[in-house]
């Protein structure tokens, strides 16, 4: 398998990638996940469920490093609606009557019948969002990707369907210099986010010598399960399809973050321009 890295420019005006853990209020990790990218990639390529490129080949062997932040975070008071809903393929909800489970009754989305919980809450959202995104991976699947960056067939979006991004840059790259070893500190340019667990060592720990710093547990691999078997497109999912998420702990880093560092480790420099120039740890950077 030949390897490639991939880099691609966004720019996203609104966002907010959910934090699952958050119950009375819906904060929004920093950055977008490595689930929310890969999700925009298969969009993108039209790959969805993965069947045409493999499970293994997009949540395994794809790596993604994350760089980039965003203007300023707002806080947005909404109503939310939580509930048990099914949809025809027509898009017309379909409410089954507990007297009657056999029968369909199609009726509004708002009808009195519907049993549902609206819940008004404080949503953080975050706002001009400059993204930097390195993926590594086979060159065949990142030659399709950047083919269809290039030329989109559909609005693309990174996390909700109404956060869509505008493609600045999509290239292919290669690190400037690589395994550097690095002992004392390094300094970031950029926000990122580096995994407290090596991706190739698991039980190497990340060498940092601060006691305090952010960290979050974000969503790496998102799939959809019916019993043993996977979901191979959406009209296969029902009220018993499962879905099967990997959670990776790792630390967000600020903007010209210095991380003091317990013991040596290798990183790869990236230059894109004189502007932007990225280090990123050869371990724990790629998610």
């Amino acid at each position: 398998m030949s390897e490639k890295i991939l880099f691609i420019e966004l720019f996203q005006p609104l966002a907010q990638y959910r934090n699952p853990f958050t119950f009375y209020y819906a904060q929004t990790y920093p950055l977008p996940p490595k689930s929310t990218i890969i999700g925009m990639l298969q969009n993108a390529v039209g790959d969805w469920y993965g069947v045409r490129y493999g499970i293994k080949k997009w949540w395994e062997e794809l790596k993604i490093s994350i760089h980039g932040g965003f203007e300023s975070i707002f806080w947005n008071y909404q109503q939310l609606i939580k509930g048990e809903l099914a949809f025809t393929i027509q898009g017309i909800w379909i409410n089954r009557h507990d007297k009657n489970p056999g029968g369909n009754v199609w009726l509004p989305l708002y009808n009195e019948h519907l049993k549902a919980q609206r819940s008004p809450i404080h949503q953080q959202e975050l706002f001009n969002g400059h993204l930097y995104i390195f993926i590594r991976g086979d060159e065949n699947l990142l030659k399709e990707i950047k083919k269809n960056l290039q030329n989109l067939k559909k609005i693309l979006y990174l996390g909700r369907s109404e956060d869509i991004v505008f493609i600045r840059k999509v290239e292919f790259t290669e690190p400037k210099e690589k395994d550097i070893l690095v002992k004392g500190d390094i300094k970031l340019k950029f926000p990122t986010y580096i995994s407290l667990k090596s991706q190739k060592k698991e039980d190497k720990e990340f060498p940092i010598k601060q006691q305090k710093f952010p960290v979050y547990s974000i969503p790496t691999k998102v799939l959809f399960k019916k019993k043993d078997t996977f979901v191979k497109h959406k009209s296969e999912i029902t009220k018993n399809t499962e879905r099967e998420v990997d959670f990776t702990t790792v630390i967000y880093t600020g903007f010209d973050y210095t991380i003091l560092l317990k013991d040596k480790i290798e990183i790869e420099r990236f230059e894109i321009t004189d502007k932007l120039k990225f280090n990123i740890i050869k371990d724990f950077g790629w998610l």
